[in-house]
């Protein structure tokens, strides 16, 4: 038995591997786990790109927040506009003005595209004590030469009223933002030409009085609006010309009153305050409506180089009225024009100022600081006296000129000063005039 366990144990020992054999084995093996641990990452990053494939791309920054599908053709996107005022009216014996502080405007905005051609927009605003839907629309936009609007939005007419209210210069818009409607409902065909040199708009729309904002019409006609802007030097080498633009724009329509919709405007000051409104009462002997055609035009500019920047406008407003067997048809003019220069340097624009070193007390960096000037007035038609308005208490005409500074301290967060001056012809008892006006406006704006 011995000789047999030694003649096994050496035979054994025979068919043993030897070292070399032994190393080539695990050199094997460990080439096979690298190939391994290769494909397991490659499969990880065909995974991970896949998945990109067809995750969503969230974003967040100066611009806003927005959420975006892989392939682009959904977008959603949240913005929001908060504007904190305060009023002080100086002077104001008449009591015609209260001083307060108050949330001018407080805007989420909802925007979007569906489908890569569908853009849309919701803006409710919650400033002022008020709820008030602004922005509604739908807009086609695969062609940028046509785009198809429908909703309520900004009617194509006024220069300073289609520019957004974060990068208005002053506070509040002037006195030509009387004559001027605001936002309504209807269909709008528009879009750029000529890489953006030529803009255009043309609409249908319900028809709201000058400076109104409205959501439906009181009567069966519409009114048809539209506006031509050109910048001429847009594309080309001369620096000086390349921000200047101008344009012109127009609306007309039929439209009709009531005792209950007199469908006519009223005119406010900078501040805010009436000094002009139509005659009402409870009979059409005593009170005054729309009745008939209404007809605007506006011829409009501005021009912007380095840190210089200039908005002027022109807008005159047609409306035949009644007052019982009484008709006329009665022409109210206004135009303004404001100045504005970015005395840390930066280039100013029409849609504001962005400072090249945001507000940082660590590193000694203020923002971007503006100085603003401006005049502007409206003259109501002499005609409107006394028979469609009593001259007592509305002015025939207002002038106003305004001084401010603007401090933008990043692209998101801006400060204002404003001081406006106004003065009127009429619109007080036997025959003065009204007490003139003088506002001191702040403003702390968040926009994002």
């Amino acid at each position: 038995m011995g000789l047999v366990a030694a003649a096994l144990a050496v035979a054994g020992h025979a068919q043993q591997p030897n070292v070399d054999q032994r190393l080539e084995q695990l050199e094997q093996e460990i080439r096979i786990l690298k190939r391994q641990r290769e494909l397991d990452q490659e499969a990880a990053v065909q995974k991970v790109q896949e998945a990109a494939k067809t995750s969503p791309v969230v974003t967040a920054g100066k611009d806003g927040f927005s959420l975006k599908s892989a392939d682009g053709n959904f977008v959603l996107k949240l913005k929001g506009v908060v504007q904190a005022d305060s009023r002080w009216y100086l002077d104001d014996q008449a009591k015609n003005g209260t001083d307060t502080f108050l949330i001018r405007r407080a805007r989420p905005i909802l925007e979007g595209t569906l489908f890569k051609d569908f853009d849309f927009r919701l803006m409710p605003d919650f400033g002022n004590n008020q709820v008030v839907l602004f922005d509604a629309y739908v807009e086609w936009k695969h062609w940028p030469e046509l785009k198809l609007k429908v909703g309520k939005f900004k009617s194509p007419y006024g220069l300073e009223q289609t520019q957004e209210d974060l990068y208005t210069t002053f506070t509040e818009r002037s006195l030509v933002t009387d004559l001027v409607p605001n936002r309504d409902v209807g269909v709008q065909l528009g879009g750029e030409l000529l890489s953006s040199v030529v803009s255009y708009a043309v609409g249908v729309f319900n028809g709201v009085p000058d400076g109104a904002n409205g959501d439906n019409d009181n009567g069966d006609s519409k009114d048809f609006e539209g506006r031509l802007f050109i910048q001429p030097f847009l594309k080309t080498d001369g620096a000086p010309l390349q921000g200047f633009g101008a344009g012109i724009a127009g609306t007309i329509g039929n439209q009709d009153g009531s005792l209950s919709n007199p469908n006519l405007p009223t005119f406010k000051t900078t501040g805010q305050n009436t000094f002009f409104r139509y005659l009402v009462g409870t009979a059409a002997t005593n009170s005054v409506i729309a009745n008939g055609q209404r007809t605007r035009y506006s011829p409009q500019g501005y021009y912007y180089w380095g840190p210089l920047g200039i908005i002027g406008e022109y807008a005159v407003t047609e409306q035949q009225v009644q007052k019982g067997p009484a008709s006329d048809h009665l022409r109210n003019r206004a135009w303004e024009v404001t100045g504005s220069w970015v005395l840390t340097g930066e280039r100013a624009s029409f849609k504001g100022v962005t400072p090249r070193r945001p507000f940082d007390l660590a590193t000694g960096s203020w923002g971007a600081f503006q100085l603003v000037v401006r005049y502007s007035e409206l003259r109501v038609d002499p005609d409107t006296f006394p028979l469609y308005a009593n001259p007592g208490t509305a002015a025939q005409e207002a002038r106003d000129w305004g001084i401010g500074i603007n401090w933008y301290l990043n692209p998101n967060i801006k400060v204002a000063l404003d001081y406006d001056h106004t003065v009127f012809d009429g619109g007080a008892a036997g025959g003065k005039n009204r007490q003139s006006e003088e506002v001191l406006f702040t403003r702390v704006q968040l926009a994002f």
